[in-house]
Order: structure tokens, then sequence, then C-alpha cells
């Protein structure tokens, strides 16, 4: 092996990647940036609610994908139910 590829050389060239660096990290794909399409937010819940979602979760400890499919899924719903109200007052519109 070519001692230019040594491990010795990556490791005392290369700071240890940490937590900090990946939250601060602008991922790209070629040049340009490309969104997680998700954001880290701090939010004050009841305990209830936490406590409802982190036994759903069970032993996985994926209750925070738990809360925002739920909060995807209100979203979808009122954006479902805003489109029913429209169509049947135009049906109804259209009708008199």
């Amino acid at each position: 092996m070519n001692s230019f590829y040594s491990s010795e050389i990556f490791d005392d060239e290369y700071p240890e990647v940490t937590q900090d660096d990946l939250d601060h990290a602008v991922f790209r794909v070629g040049l340009k940036s490309v969104s997680s399409h998700k954001q880290r937010i701090t939010i004050l819940l009841d305990t209830a609610l936490v406590e409802h979602f982190k036994a759903r979760a069970g032993e996985t400890d994926d209750y925070q994908r738990l809360i925002n499919d739920t909060l995807r899924r209100a979203v979808e719903y009122e954006n479902l139910e805003d489109t029913l109200r429209r169509v049947v007052r135009e049906e109804l519109h259209h009708r008199t």
C-alpha cells in the first residue's frame, strides 16, 4: 500500500465529525443544496401527549416520527375537508 494513503495520515489530517458539525452541514447533490424537508424545532407538549406517543412507539423510541405523522394526517384531513366543502358548494350552486 502506498504510504500516502495510510490511515495514519488521514487520522492526523481530519478531525472527527461531531453531531454539531452534521447539524450545521449543508447537504448537496452536485452543487445544489438538498433540503431534508424537516426542520428541527423545540416545542412544549402536554405530558400526557408525549407519554401517549412514547407508549405507541414502544421499544423503537420513534415517538417523534409518530407525532410528525399524526400532524401531517391532520393537515391532510383539513385540506381534504376544505376541498370537499368547496366541491359540494359548487355542485349546489350549479344545480340552482
